[in-house]
């Protein structure tokens, strides 16, 4: 592959963001606003603000944000948090010292005028009370307003998530051989830990649900002991050194005893199920009906009642974001979407078992950003079949 002669972009600060697609962020972002008849964008410190400008910032209770749509970005910070920032940024810099009004600041910045102002969804009540109660605005989230920023992930995005996903399949790839009859989930859980930081930044959760936690899809891990023939769900993810996030779920079996077999017949359906729900994306399709692709299949099997959390969410740099894959989602797919497809069946008092994938809309379908098998000793895996067809 040959390399470019153009100058490489230069890097915002604490993440891989390029200062110049920050810039380009920062202008979409205040143009949608204007389109909307809105005011500006206030992007407080959390994932928007890296979004927007590759920072973090942790001001705790005290107000740091981002406030688009004046005539150049302004980070608000406090002064006891004052960060050193990019200059290829075009940002200017205001500090608020304890004792004076940041919100007065805000106000300023974003000017007179009747319409709205959108507001991300980190921003805290105690924030936005105030905020609105010196502008008089009303208030849009900017998860929705900007939405077809957010969720429509560029190609360096995409890439980035692809990266995640690698790295996290790495780590599952290893998962077999850790759940071991006699051992407990939390000895899995700690040696799970080392494998997701050699491949990422940082540890973002683990979850190993064995025998009957595996029927709690938010069970952590605990001290039971594995058994032989236990289904066990691995859930795991990280963050990269890109801010990126990886988020992947196989099930497996311990080895040395038989499965129930109405967890065995569970996970065939769920094999089917998943696949249906993948088989359904591509661009202009509505979102419930991949929700409705995995619903169905699992409702005709006879575990509809099992199944009671949505099909999936979207991730870029945080594990959880826009667009939620939920039954009651009419939105439209669009090429450059990244999700989960995670179905799920859980058997109270007895286990269960979820398999998610992270995917992106493509221009003609959906491609899979995880690769591991989908299968219960994590070998390469035959079609998955459908249990509702006729034969």
């Amino acid at each position: 592959m040959s390399e470019s002669l153009s100058p490489a972009p230069s890097p915002a600060p604490d993440a891989g963001i390029p200062a110049e697609m920050c810039v380009e962020r920062m202008g979409r972002a205040t143009a949608l606003a204007r389109e909307l008849g809105a005011r500006g964008v206030v992007v407080p410190s959390g994932m928007l603000l890296q979004y927007f400008t590759g920072m973090t910032i942790d001001s705790h209770e005290r107000l740091s944000c981002l406030v688009l749509g004046g005539e150049r970005p302004v980070l608000l910070t406090p002064a006891v948090d004052t960060p050193q920032v990019d200059a290829a940024l075009g940002v200017e810099q205001r500090s608020w010292a304890d004792g004076s009004s940041p919100y007065a600041i805000v106000a300023d910045v974003l000017g007179g005028g009747a319409g709205p102002v959108v507001v991300g969804q980190d921003l805290t009540a105690n924030h936005v009370l105030r905020l609105q109660a010196l502008v008089g605005a009303e208030m849009l989230l900017a998860e929705e307003a900007l939405a077809p920023l957010l969720q429509i992930k560029d190609p360096a995005e995409v890439a980035a998530l692809a990266d995640a996903g690698a790295a996290i399949d790495r780590v599952h790839a290893a998962v077999p051989a850790l759940l071991q009859p006699g051992r407990t989930e939390a000895e899995v859980a700690a040696q799970l830990r080392e494998l997701i930081l050699a491949e990422h930044a940082r540890v973002d959760f683990i979850i190993v649900g064995s025998g009957e936690n595996g029927a709690r899809p938010h069970h952590d891990y605990s001290d039971r002991v594995l058994a032989p023939g236990d289904m066990v769900v691995v859930d795991i993810g990280g963050t990269m050194p890109s801010g990126y996030c990886s988020d992947c779920t196989r099930t497996y079996v311990v080895p040395g005893g038989a499965t129930h077999p109405r967890l065995a017949e569970a996970y065939e359906v769920l094999r089917a199920a998943q696949q249906a729900a993948l088989d359904a994306v591509r661009p202009g399709v509505p979102v419930a009906r991949v929700d409705a692709a995995a619903r169905d299949l699992i409702t005709a099997a006879g575990f509809g009642a099992e199944f009671f959390h949505r099909t999936g969410h979207g991730i870029g740099l945080s594990t959880h974001e826009e667009p939620s894959i939920a039954g009651d989602n009419e939105q439209l797919l669009a090429p450059g979407m990244v999700f989960s497809v995670e179905p799920g069946i859980y058997l109270d008092g007895l286990g269960g078992a979820r398999i998610e994938d992270i995917v992106v809309v493509t221009d003609t379908g959906v491609r899979r950003l995880n690769s591991r098998p989908r299968t219960l000793d994590g070998r390469a895996e035959a079609p998955a079949s459908n249990p509702t067809a006729a034969d």
